[in-house]
């Protein structure tokens, strides 16, 4: 019985394997990435920080086919950051030969992308995005000596509103990751029409599914953050906010460093990488079920 549960259990990865291997994830990631910004420039058309609510939500009614667009932005987003990591998986036996400068910049792109998620999701200005700039400065404002700098120049919620958080999601990280991603763009590129299928999922899925938007106040004592901020969410409940919020990201972030195939020790950090990401989405559950 035990032996032909272990059968099973091969099969399984070697069919995920081979999934891993045969899909061009990259450039599913790179669809993604190109609807993203498409759809991103009609809602810059629309959108206004200096009063980020009435903007967002106008879109679903003032703007033809305003709902679609801004769904479209939301989910290939997040379909981008999706893929991003199912296409590092797939490649990291070829990242060997990479250079040390070149494996940090596309490790490094992982935490900017969660960024920009992030500073999407602030812009809304709804309950979510609302409660979430607000957790951010405070998880800044742990940091020492560098704390008040970081917060000056990415948020500063008080003394500017939204306009630092919309100029960091409109050029500054996109720049950033622009600069991380350049040599591997260079020599990485895909045309539109020979993804069609992926590129038609995405934009029927935008059509079932309309992006969240929550009232301006939700009037609960209790708001779920985004997805991939859930297990930092949780955390914050019985951690103090330096060590959930900077010291774990921080942690995971050099051990992503170090599962490079090169290393030495990288098939031990791969193994301390696999449970924590498994104890963080135990944690994820965790609070999406509260």
């Amino acid at each position: 019985m035990l032996s032909q549960f272990n059968t099973q259990i091969a099969i399984f990865l070697r069919g995920c394997h081979q999934l891993l291997i045969h899909v061009k994830w990259g450039a599913c990631a790179l669809v993604a990435l190109y609807l993203s910004l498409l759809s991103g420039l009609v809602i810059g058309l629309q959108y206004d920080y200096a009063t980020p609510y009435y903007s967002a939500s106008s879109l679903d009614i003032l703007i033809p086919y305003g709902h679609y667009f801004r769904s479209l932005h939301f989910y290939t987003s997040q379909f981008f950051f999706f893929f991003t990591c199912i296409h590092l998986v797939a490649v990291l036996p070829q990242t060997a030969s990479y250079k040390d400068i070149e494996w940090y910049k596309l490790i490094a792109t992982l935490p900017v992308i969660i960024l920009l998620l992030f500073t999407g999701y602030i812009l809304r200005w709804d309950s979510t995005g609302a409660s979430a700039g607000r957790i951010a400065e405070s998880i800044i404002a742990t940091i020492p000596l560098a704390g008040g700098l970081l917060d000056s120049i990415l948020l500063s919620l008080d003394s500017s509103g939204l306009r630092k958080v919309y100029i960091q999601h409109v050029v500054g990280l996109d720049l950033i990751l622009l600069v991380l991603l350049w040599q591997h763009l260079r020599i990485y590129r895909i045309k539109i029409i020979n993804h069609l299928p992926i590129c038609g999922a995405m934009l029927l899925f935008s059509v079932a599914f309309y992006a969240p938007m929550d009232p301006e106040k939700l009037g609960t004592t209790y708001i779920s953050g985004p997805w991939f901020f859930l297990g930092l969410q949780e955390l914050l409940r019985y951690l103090h906010p330096f060590v959930a919020g900077v010291l774990v990201p921080s942690l995971l972030v050099m051990l992503l460093l170090s599962i490079k195939p090169a290393y030495l020790q990288h098939r031990r950090c791969i193994r301390i990488l696999f449970i924590s990401m498994l104890a963080y989405a135990g944690l994820s559950i965790i609070a999406l079920l509260r």
